[in-house]
């Protein structure tokens, strides 16, 4: 992975048809999606459960962009090593998951693999300002995680402290919740330039007629580059 500040467009396959993810991955890519974005979540963190490493591993095999994966689970460390094996390219940990998110980070990069660090709605920038040098992306979450679907939380303030935090290091600024044309001008302003969309990308197409995706992921880049 190069590092750029190019906006990108990770489709969050959580809003995806479950029995159809090959086909839906593929679809979303040739529309013009740049990640893919996994949500894990353990039904302990979050209220929900979702993706175990096999599950990712499977759909590796489909992804020809970016396999960005956001574990939304607790206790993270001993995971790390079998979603890194599964081809997460980015292992996202949130910084309100453990004690030791320091050690976490050291343990996925020590992994391979680029280390993200999440942030809830309530969780203030700081929160991670001496992390940044172990870190490759920062996830602001516009949602309490859990959920797809959700209305959107503006964290725009949050965003411009991270920017101004981050400097010149490579650290992207990811934006995971409630992401449309509407919002994502928002947080590309502040400073963000990864942004997870879930249905406001599957909304209105299939793996079938995937045309609608390519109209969404349009529509959103367009917002957030206008």
């Amino acid at each position: 992975m190069t590092f750029d500040r190019s906006i990108k467009i990770a489709p969050s396959i959580l809003s995806a048809d479950f029995a159809d993810f090959g086909r839906e991955i593929c679809a979303i890519e040739a529309q013009g999606a740049d990640w893919v974005h996994v949500d894990v979540m353990d039904g302990h963190f979050v209220p929900n459960l979702t993706f175990g490493p096999p599950a990712v591993a499977a759909v590796r095999h489909h992804v020809t962009t970016v396999m960005d994966v956001h574990l939304m689970i607790a206790p993270v460390d001993p995971h790390i090593d079998a979603y890194a094996t599964a081809g997460a390219d980015i292992l996202t940990a949130h910084v309100e998951a453990g004690p030791h998110i320091h050690r976490t980070l050291q343990a996925i990069r020590a992994a391979g693999i680029k280390a993200g660090v999440a942030l809830n709605p309530g969780t203030p920038a700081e929160a991670v300002a001496h992390l940044l040098d172990l870190t490759d992306l920062v996830c602001v979450m516009t949602v309490n995680p859990g959920f797809g679907g959700q209305k959107f939380i503006d964290m725009s303030d949050k965003v411009r402290a991270l920017r101004a935090m981050i400097g010149d290091r490579p650290v992207h600024i990811e934006i995971d919740g409630g992401i449309d044309p509407a919002t994502a001008p928002l947080v590309t302003a502040a400073g963000a330039d990864v942004l997870v969309a879930g249905s406001a990308v599957f909304r209105g197409g299939s793996a079938d007629a995937p045309a609608a995706y390519g109209d969404n992921i349009r529509a959103i880049r367009a917002a957030a580059t206008g």
